[in-house]
Parts: C-alpha cells; structure tokens; sequence
C-alpha cells in the first residue's frame, strides 16, 4: 500500500523530495502534481517501474506512448533530433509550461528503441522542478484518468489516493490539482498538428 508525501503551499520539502527519488530508484512508481493535472510516473530508465506502469494503463510497455519530463533544454538535445530555427523558437515560447511536444526522437534506450517520436514535458511546478533536480533521467508522465464520465480528471487528492493506495509507492499530494490536461502538439510531420487542445494557450502555437 502506498504512502502520502504532503506538501503544502507548493513548497518543495527537501527530506520528502529526497525520499520519492530513493522510491523511484528503486522502481517506484509515483502520483506527483504537475502544471496541469496529478499525473503518474517512474523513472524512464528503470525497467521494474516502467513495466508496473504499463501494467496499470494495461498497456503493452513496448507500445506505451508515456511522455517524459524533462528538466531543460539541455536535457532536450539527449533525446530529440536537431531542431530547425522555427521549430526551437516556439518550444521557447511555450515550455516551460502546460504543453506536451511531440517530436522525432533520437535513439532511444531499452524499452523505447523502436520508437520514432517522443513526446516531451517540461516541469514547471516547484514540487515537480525540485524532484527533477534529484533524478539523474527524465521522469514518464501519463495523466491520472477519472472514472466519471462527466469529470475526466479527478482534483481532489484525498479521493486520487484512495483509489490509487494499491497500485503505487507514493503520492505527493499538494492540494487540488487542476482538471484540464496539457495541450499536445505534434511536430514531427511538415506542420504542426494539435492533437489536444488542453491548458496551453493555442495563440502562442
């Protein structure tokens, strides 16, 4: 059964920010706050958590189309291929903030060396900002989905928890989360494609 990591107030506590990267070294897989909505992950790198990840999206892993969370831009050069101008100056303006890009990927490691593109997240929340300064990898992100047919993301974390203590390590709980996904954008054709119209502002596309 998982545990609760309580923050308050968006203040990134040290000791707990420490104890879920220990959690995710060791193949944890975790509820964490992010920009848009609470999302789950692991370490991208860490083949016990990927493989518990798919198994909760009841997904094949080497099908799964998890995102990752990247710290910055150099962390960006590691797994896309090189950007042209145009393509750079836009990820510029939106990032960080509540976008997923699509974009073609680099040679991937195991389990992802098939894979053609990647889709990328940059943190921009302070809980998530310092998490990613204890992980040496990007994190995969795949947002929570709500049962309710009528709210697709659940915000309050009391009723995440208590339906998600079974299947995961930890939660970093940080008050109510928001309920409108990121906006995913795909850049890997000729044009760019919106393939979502969440939290992200189509303007600055």
């Amino acid at each position: 059964m998982g545990a609760v990591l309580q923050f308050y107030n968006s203040n990134p506590n040290l000791k707990l920010i420490a104890q879920a990267a220990k959690t995710l070294g060791e193949g944890g897989v975790i509820i964490y706050p992010t920009d848009t909505v609470y999302a789950l992950g692991c370490l991208s790198n860490n083949i016990l958590g990927l493989q518990r990840l798919a198994d909760l999206k009841a997904v094949r892993l080497e099908k799964a189309s998890f995102s990752f969370f990247i710290r910055d831009y150099s962390d960006l050069s590691k797994y896309v291929k090189p950007l042209n101008n145009s393509t750079f100056k836009l990820l510029k303006r939106c990032l960080p903030g509540p976008y997923t890009f699509i974009l073609p990927a680099l040679k991937l490691h195991k389990p992802f060396e098939k894979r053609k593109s990647i889709g990328v997240r940059m943190a921009f929340h302070p809980i998530l900002n310092s998490l990613m300064d204890f992980i040496e990898v990007p994190l995969i992100t795949t947002s929570l989905h709500d049962e309710d047919e009528i709210l697709d993301y659940t915000t309050d974390p009391e009723i995440i928890f208590d339906r998600w203590q079974d299947k995961i390590d930890l939660m970093l709980a940080d008050g109510f989360g928001g309920n409108i996904p990121s906006t995913i954008v795909d850049l890997c054709g000729t044009s760019q494609e919106i393939l979502r119209a969440g939290k992200g502002d189509l303007n600055l596309l």
